[in-house]
């Protein structure tokens, strides 16, 4: 009795040795590895930040250009253009968001229902793997074509609208796209 006591005072006293995981009540999500807000978000489209590497050296992405058209100054052909590709980059990666999905809840249910082999773990996961990749190259495409819409002085606006310290290389010399007669 007297080494359960001390045991239990040690536990509390060392801050709970015994700690939940970080993971504990995420056991009750439909698919394990999707929150609902990372559902909502790929069954939109959305970008997820995995163009980071595109927006944040110059390459603005369609969905903030059409946020800031007006502080851009954009014409109606740019505003057109940008907001077709925000409509068809949108399409395209819901697509892909929903293919990725069944594919986490059909890796999800093989561990539930304990029908994971190693082999079906290896070509879920590179099944999964790819659309991810699918999904990242959808959005950076996007930003590419965007950059080649803008003119030098609104790709160097956008950098500063955004906040971002100093507008990189690729912001302040154009390099291909559209000839500017826009």
């Amino acid at each position: 009795m007297k080494r359960l006591a001390i045991l239990l005072t040690a536990a509390l006293a060392g801050g709970g040795a015994w700690a939940a995981s970080p993971y504990a009540g995420l056991e009750g999500r439909m698919i394990k590895s999707l929150s609902a807000e990372d559902i909502a978000e790929l069954k939109a489209g959305e970008g997820m930040g995995l163009a980071l590497a595109a927006e944040l050296n110059g390459y603005p992405g369609p969905r903030h250009v059409l946020d800031l058209a007006d502080e851009l100054r954009l014409t109606e052909e740019q505003r057109a253009e940008v907001q077709a590709l925000f409509d068809a980059m949108r399409n395209e990666a819901a697509r892909i968001g929903d293919r990725l999905i069944a594919a986490e809840a059909a890796l999800d249910r093989q561990f539930a229902e304990r029908t994971i082999t190693p082999a079906r773990l290896d070509a879920a996961t590179h099944s999964i793997g790819a659309l991810q990749a699918d999904l990242r190259a959808t959005h950076l495409r996007y930003h590419l074509v965007t950059r080649d819409i803008l003119l030098p002085e609104q790709l160097r606006r956008y950098s500063e609208l955004r906040g971002y310290a100093e507008a990189p290389a690729s912001m302040r010399h154009r390099h291909g796209g559209h000839s500017g007669a826009h």
